[in-house]
C-alpha cells in the first residue's frame, strides 16, 4: 500500500461520489487496498468512490486506487474520475496505484512491482511436509485481534533486524504499516486479525497480521518471525494454517500483496504464489484548487485551520501522528561560546578549577578550554572518555539483565508512537523530498525492548538532541584538548563503578521521561540558555525531572569524586569536569572542606548574568 498520512477526518465529497460502490466493496474487492476496513484504519481517510474507482481523502492529501471495481482499466475513464475527486477534494499530495496510470502520471511513478496470489485449495509443497509437521508439534496457532506487548516485542525486534541490514529490506511506507498494526486492529471491527504461532512456553515464534474483509480471498498485510525464540518452518506453519482458514471461511484465494524484497518473494513463490496484476504507484503535488461548492471565504477558512503547523508532518509521516518540526540548517561547524559553568577553587594559595559539564550540548568551548588548560597540570573528569572505556559502556548498555522487564513492556503503543515521532522525527517520500528526514535513524523499539533503561534513556535523549542540531559533548571536548595540550588527565571512576550507578536508574523515571517527550524540544531549549548563562539554580530547575538526577546516582557520587580530586585542588594547577547537577552538592562540600569557591565565568556577558543573579538573590556571592 502506498505511503500517505493520517490527518483529521474529513467527509467525502458526497455529491460527487458513487453512493452505492462501497456497499459491494467486500464483493468488488479485487486488491487489498480495495479493503475498506483496511484502509481507513490505516490511513484515516475517508472513502468515497468515482465510477469504478476508489479514492480515499482528508484536508489536504488523496489517495486513488486505480484497479476498477467493475470492468477493465481505462485511462480515460480514471482520468476524468482523478479529476473529479481532485475538483471535490481540493487535494494538493496526491496517491495513485494501479495496473496502469496516465501518461501525465508517468514522471511521478516512484514504485513498481506485481501483486502475487495463492489460491486457497493450494496444498503445502512436498518437500515442506516434513518440516511442517515438525513445526505444528512444537507449536500452537491460534488467532485474535489483540495487539499484546509481546507482538510490540516481536514488532521491535523483526523491525530492528530490518534496519541493520540483517534482513531484507523495507520501504517506509511498509515500516509505517507495521507502526499502525495496533490502531488499525482496533478500527477494523474484527476484520483484521493476528495469526500467532506460539512455543511450548507461550513465547511467540511468529505472526500473519490477515485482512478478512473482502468477500473472495484473505489479504495476508504483514508478517514477523523471531530470532530470540525461533522455531524452524514457524511462518511455513502460519501459511499452512492462513490456507485452511480461508478455505473455511470460503474464501477463493489468499492475496499476498506485493513482491517487496527479493527474500519475501522467494518465500512467497516457495508456496506457489503466481503474479497476479502489475502495480505502479505515483506520488505528486497538484496545484491548489479551489473546492467545489465551496465560498471562496469557506475555503479560505478550511485551509486556515488545516495549516497550523501539522499540514507538512501529515504529507510526510506515512500515517504516523506527530508534531511537525522544521528542521535547523546548521554548519557542520559549531559555534564558540565563552565556557560559564566554571568555579574557581582555592585553599592555602593554591587554584584550581573545577567546570559543570553537559553531556550533549550545541556550542563549543574550545577556545575557553585551550585559554584554561594554560594554567593547570592535571585534568579530572567523572571516568575515562577513551573509546575503549565508551564501547564497554555500550555494550553493558545494550546487554539486557537476565529477568528485567523491558522498558518496551512499561509504555502502551500510544507512548512508543510518540516517542518514536519525536525522537526520528519526519518521515517518509515526502520529508525526503522536502529534506525534513534525518540522515541518521535511532531503531527506538530495539532499545525499549533490549536495552537497560539507563541506556535507552541516553541513546534515545541523544538521537533526539543530535536531530536538534546537539552534536557536541562539553566533557568530550575538554578531554580531546586537554589530550592535545599534554596534560595529565584522570578518570576518577572505574567502568564498574559508573555501571554500578547507572543500574541504580529506577525504570519507572525513565519512562515517565519518555511520557513527556512532547515536552523534550522546550527541556532542552530552556537547558541551553540556563547552562550558557552559568546559571547552576536555573538549569536544576528546568531539567529535575531527567532520569539520573537521583539521589543514589548524584549524591552517593558526589561524595566519591570530593574524596578522589581534593588531593589534586590541595595540590592546585587542577582543572575538574563533573556532570553539572554534581556542582549543587560539591560546591557546599569543597566549602566544608576549607576551599574558597567562587564562580568564576570566562566571558563578559556571563558575568554581567551572573552579577545580576547575586543582585536579585541578595548580593551574596556565594549562595550556599
Amino acid at each position: 500500500m502506498p505511503e500517505q498520512p493520517a490527518p483529521r477526518q474529513a467527509s467525502a465529497p458526497a455529491d460527487a461520489a458513487n453512493t452505492d460502490m462501497p456497499a459491494r466493496m467486500p464483493a468488488l474487492a479485487r486488491v487489498p487496498e480495495h479493503s475498506l476496513p483496511l484502509m481507513t484504519a490505516l490511513s484515516g481517510g475517508a472513502p468515497f468512490c468515482i465510477g469504478p474507482y476508489l479514492f480515499l481523502a482528508a484536508e489536504d492529501w488523496l489517495m486513488a486506487v486505480a484497479y476498477p471495481l467493475e470492468g477493465r482499466y481505462d485511462d480515460s475513464i480514471f482520468e476524468a474520475s482523478l479529476e473529479e475527486a481532485l475538483r471535490h477534494t481540493g487535494a494538493t499530495a496526491c496517491w495513485a496505484i494501479g495496473p496502469s496510470l496516465p501518461s501525465r502520471l508517468a514522471p511521478h511513478i516512484v514504485d513498481r512491482d506485481r501483486y502475487h496470489v495463492l489460491p486457497a485449495t493450494a496444498t503445502p509443497p512436498q518437500r515442506l511436509r516434513g518440516p511442517l509437521t515438525r513445526a505444528a508439534a512444537r507449536l500452537r496457532v491460534t488467532e485474535g485481534v489483540t495487539f499484546t506487548p509481546e507482538h510490540r516485542r516481536l514488532w521491535a525486534e523483526f523491525l530492528g533486524h530490518v534496519q541493520r541490514g540483517e534482513a531484507g529490506s523495507m520501504a517506509p511506507h511498509v515500516a509505517a504499516l507495521y507502526a499502525r498494526t495496533p490502531e488499525a486492529l482496533a478500527e477494523a471491527g474484527g476484520s483484521l486479525r493476528l495469526l500467532d504461532a506460539r512455543d511450548g512456553e507461550g513465547r511467540l515464534a511468529a505472526c500473519l497480521l490477515l485482512d478478512y474483509a473482502p468477500e473472495n480471498f484473505v489479504s495476508y498485510v504483514l508478517g514477523a518471525h523471531s530470532r530470540a525464540h525461533a522455531i524452524p518452518h514457524a511462518s511455513d506453519l502460519l501459511f499452512a494454517v492462513m490456507l485452511e482458514r480461508a478455505r473455511q471461511a470460503g474464501k477463493r484465494f489468499v492475496h499476498l500483496g506485493l513482491g517487496v524484497n527479493e527474500g519475501i518473494l522467494r518465500f512467497k513463490r516457495k508456496w506457489g504464489a503466481r503474479p497476479s496484476f502489475p502495480y505502479l504507484m505515483a506520488q505528486w503535488t497538484e496545484t491548489p484548487r479551489r473546492r467545489a461548492g465551496a465560498s471562496a471565504r469557506g475555503q479560505g477558512a478550511e485551509r486556515a485551520a488545516g495549516d497550523d503547523g501539522n499540514v507538512i508532518q501529515e504529507l510526510a509521516l506515512a500515517f504516523l501522528r506527530a508534531p511537525a518540526e522544521a528542521p535547523k540548517l546548521t554548519d557542520d561547524r559549531p559555534s564558540h561560546r565563552p565556557f560559564a559553568m566554571l568555579w574557581r577553587v582555592e585553599k592555602n594559595g593554591r587554584t584550581s578549577w573545577v567546570g559543570g559539564t553537559a553531556h550533549f550540548f550545541c556550542h563549543s568551548f574550545e577556545p575557553s578550554f585551550r585559554r584554561l588548560f594554560r594554567d593547570v597540570d592535571h585534568v579530572l573528569f567523572e571516568g575515562p572518555l577513551d573509546e575503549g572505556f565508551m564501547a564497554d559502556v555500550d555494550r553493558a548498555g545494550r546487554t539486557p539483565l537476565p529477568g528485567a522487564t523491558p522498558i518496551l513492556d512499561m509504555l502502551d503503543e500510544a507512548d512508543i508512537r510518540r516517542l518514536e515521532r519525536v525522537v526520528r522525527g519526519p518521515e517518509g517520500f515526502l520529508a525526503r523530498a522536502l529534506g525534513l528526514e534525518s540522515a541518521r535513524k535511532v531503531d527506538v523499539r530495539w532499545f525499549l525492548a533490549n536495552a537497560r533503561p539507563w541506556c535507552a534513556f541516553f541513546s534515545l535523549w541523544t538521537a533526539f538532541l543530535e536531530r536538534q542540531g546537539w552534536r557536541e559533548s562539553v566533557d568530550m571536548e575538554a578531554w580531546r584538548v586537554a589530550h592535545d595540550m599534554g596534560k595529565n588527565v584522570v578518570g576518577m571512576e572505574s567502568l564498574e563503578e559508573q555501571l554500578d550507578s547507572l543500574g541504580s536508574l529506577p525504570p519507572e523515571r525513565v519512562v515517565r521521561f519518555f511520557r513527556a517527550c512532547g515536552g523534550w524540544k522546550a527541556l532542552s531549549r530552556r537547558n541551553m540558555r540556563a547552562y550558557l548563562a552559568g546559571d547552576l539554580e536555573g538549569m536544576m530547575g528546568s531539567s529535575a525531572e531527567f532520569p539520573t538526577r537521583t539521589e543514589y546516582v548524584i549524591s552517593r557520587r558526589d561524595q566519591r569524586f570530593r574524596e578522589r580530586m581534593r588531593p589534586y585542588l590541595e595540590e592546585g594547577r587542577c582543572a575538574v569536569f563533573v556532570g553539572s547537577a554534581h556542582m549543587v552538592n560539591l560546591r557546599q562540600m569543597l566549602v566544608e572542606d576549607g576551599f574558597s569557591v567562587r564562580q568564576a565565568p570566562f566571558g563578559l556577558l556571563p558575568a554581567l548574568k551572573l552579577r545580576l543573579r547575586r543582585f536579585r538573590r541578595g548580593g551574596e556571592e556565594v549562595a550556599w
